[in-house]
């Protein structure tokens, strides 16, 4: 009656009970379901149930248990239609009513939903490490050009300051999205919006609805903060009624789409021909395009700076596409 009810409660989990003689026949299988033991009718044997690999595996595993005498516990992946399962297999010595070994009695347990969340988890943590050696990077690419452009060490650490803290607020727009990337909005209204004395009503956006990579994400958003900075101390966004239109679009070049980001101040003081070697030109022009495999241009025109980043199709996906896209 016991073994009844231990055996109808199994019924209700991934575990399979199996028994088999000293000749490896397997005697009885219950809760089997669709697992590797769902074909081990009674008299069979490992090789008429797994392919030759697996079973040799399972036949010297057993093998060891009757002549070692204790139980013994293994990992087994057997492919089952299109894909692997993995079972969590223990098996022990049967014994008869004096004691005198019998045969195998043994559990498997499918754990193939465990063993996809433990790669999951490499995986994860592989990629952890791969970004936290690029964003290393990117604040030492940073720091070299920080310095080579600042004057002093107090001009140095605010704007080192700047940039980091761009970095930072890309980053948790990434982190948020399980590391996807950013929407462009997102990133326009994070880096932008708190350098403009009025917010918003001084940002004219024209967005396309794309995701960018995590890597294009923090770039995109470090050159937003470089030209969001300039425009505040300098540009458009220093005086009453300027205005800056960022224009993002989706274009076909070749066989390639490209995603178009261009960025235009208006109604800003009118700007000089020769550049401040201070402003973020190397950041800009060679930093954020090298980063993304793209082009970028910036330009000095007297109604104000006009910066254009070329973003190739791998850097970012296509979320709903616009009429007329």
């Amino acid at each position: 009656m016991l073994a009844k009810k231990i055996l109808r409660a199994i019924e209700n989990t991934e575990m399979a009970v199996f028994a088999q003689d000293l000749n490896l026949r397997y005697s009885w299988v219950s809760n089997a379901g669709h697992s590797w033991l769902a074909d081990a009718s009674e008299g069979a044997s490992d090789a008429d149930i797994l392919a030759e690999a697996s079973a040799k595996r399972s036949t010297e595993m057993k093998n060891e248990v009757l002549s070692a005498g204790r139980a013994m516990r293994y990992e087994m992946a057997i492919s089952q239609g299109n894909q692997t399962r993995w079972y969590d297999i223990c098996v022990d010595v049967d014994r008869d009513e004096n004691g005198e070994p019998c045969g195998i009695i043994g559990t498997s347990f499918d754990i193939t939903d465990q063993k996809r969340r433990e790669e999951t988890l490499k995986t994860l943590l592989r990629e952890l490490s791969h970004r936290s050696k690029n964003l290393l990077a990117i604040i030492q690419s940073l720091a070299s050009q920080t310095a080579r452009h600042s004057l002093t060490v107090p001009e140095f650490l605010v704007r080192f300051r700047g940039r980091i803290q761009s970095l930072s607020y890309s980053q948790d727009i990434v982190t948020d999205a399980d590391w996807r990337g950013a929407d462009l909005e997102s990133l326009v209204t994070t880096q932008v919006e708190r350098y403009a004395p009025d917010g918003m009503d001084q940002i004219e956006f024209r967005p396309t609805d794309v995701y960018l990579s995590p890597t294009a994400s923090l770039h995109v958003g470090l050159a937003l903060h470089e030209l969001a900075v300039n425009a505040a101390s300098y540009g458009s966004l220093s005086v009453p009624g300027g205005k800056v239109l960022i224009d993002a679009r989706l274009e076909d070049e070749g066989a390639e789409r490209v995603l178009i980001i261009v960025w235009q101040e208006r109604g800003g003081p009118r700007v000089r021909a020769e550049r401040d070697p201070r402003f973020g030109t190397s950041t800009l022009e060679r930093i954020v395009p090298n980063a993304v495999g793209g082009e970028a241009r910036l330009e000095y025109l007297a109604e104000g700076i006009r910066y254009t980043l070329v973003v190739p199709e791998a850097q970012f996906e296509v979320m709903h596409a616009r009429g007329g896209e």
